[in-house]
């Protein structure tokens, strides 16, 4: 029999295979989310640093080229094995970010041809390239603040698979002209294209509630609207294929082949990103942590509980606190908060200033 405290071991430790190489640990995973804000670095490098050897901060956009990823929408924003784009393209006419079904406007679509016959000429190019040729302006964002329109276009170019991301360059994306695919031929085939899409997704955040993976498949809206009709029956084709326990009510679901009763925890204290894979679904933290994690960053200061940017800190199989971090004068200041009393065991503190050590090593603070 499968209990919850076999399925919150399995949740702590599934996804930290033994550290690899970049490309290997992104082949691993599929998809890494990403987050602009860096504190103190970007969640993408703050996932990876746990499961690439020698990892350092930046790594991913210094190497992106190499790599053969993409940056582009899955069930939310950030970056895919080439094997995993070529699932979800090419996409419908569909506005970002996919949750509005309407084509895009006729002077949308003539805009966007302008500028893809100007980045065809050119190669490569960079935002301000094409904003001082096209002048397009400022429009109202999705926050209901102002930005520029060519920003916007191109997201969304990027988004319908008229572009790529060639690279960045100080964080800013460079683009070019994506070559076209042919869509699936039949209807079978799409379904195996988000079957596909759906595994990968169920690998990288199991286990899940019946809840959350009715929720991840649903976000394959983002990676495929072309198919948002099929993802119901998707849904229930996962159910079919999947491994499944009921406890305490709620109905759980993970790869067929894995086995929670056999995962085991060791000592290591993880400092991880608000986006990472175990702490991603924040209904299952509830379930197997038994408090509220909530990501604050757009959280006005005085409402704030946790923090900014508050790490969620994992010890022996359980989430035990969080750490807010930050790099003042060159050195890593660190606060650290428990849900409960923190930890009186000598290993415990042994650990966790191993953790703040690797991590200034990280942010390239000292040598390794």
């Amino acid at each position: 029999m499968i209990t919850i405290d076999d399925l919150r071991r399995f949740a702590a430790t599934r996804t930290f295979f033994p550290p690899t190489t970049l490309k290997r640990a992104i082949e691993k995973m599929g998809f890494v989310q990403a987050d602009p804000i860096r504190s103190p670095a970007r969640a993408q490098d703050l996932i990876l640093r746990h499961r690439v050897k020698s990892y350092r901060a930046g790594d991913l956009e210094r190497q992106y080229q190499k790599l053969g990823v993409e940056e582009d929408f899955f069930v939310t924003y950030g970056f895919v094995t080439a094997s995993v784009n070529a699932l979800m393209h090419p996409r419908s006419d569909t506005r970002v970010p996919a949750d509005c079904n309407q084509p895009w406007h006729p002077s949308q679509t003539k805009r966007a041809e302008e500028v893809l016959e100007f980045v065809r000429a050119r190669g490569t190019v960079h935002p301000r390239e094409v904003d001082e040729h096209f002048s397009h302006g400022k429009v109202t964002n999705y926050w209901g603040g102002s930005s520029n329109a060519t920003t916007q276009l191109l997201d969304a170019m990027l988004y319908r698979g008229l572009l790529r991301v060639e690279r960045r360059e100080a964080g800013i994306r460079l683009y070019t002209a994506r070559v076209h695919q042919a869509a699936p031929e039949d209807l079978d085939e799409a379904r195996r294209r988000l079957d596909a899409l759906a595994d990968v997704a169920i690998r990288l955040y199991s286990p899940l509630t019946d809840a959350s993976l009715s929720d991840f498949v649903r976000r394959l809206r983002f990676a495929a609207p072309q198919w948002r009709e099929e993802l119901v029956a998707a849904r229930q084709r996962a159910k079919e294929r999947l491994s499944h326990a009921k406890i305490d009510g709620v109905d759980w679901y993970w790869p067929r082949g894995e086995d929670p009763s056999k995962s085991t925890v060791d000592d290591t204290v993880r400092l991880l990103a608000p986006f990472d894979p175990v702490v991603r679904d924040r209904a299952r933290f509830e379930l197997l942590w038994n408090w509220v994690y909530r990501f604050e960053a757009y959280t006005p200061p005085a409402k704030r509980k946790l923090g900014y940017y508050a790490l969620p800190l994992l010890w022996r199989g359980w989430v035990i606190g969080w750490a807010n971090l930050a790099v003042k004068n060159d050195e890593l200041v660190s606060e650290i908060g428990f849900v409960d009393k923190p930890p009186r065991d000598r290993a415990f503190k042994t650990e966790l200033e191993a953790e703040l050590c690797r991590i200034r090593v990280f942010l390239g603070l000292v040598e390794r």
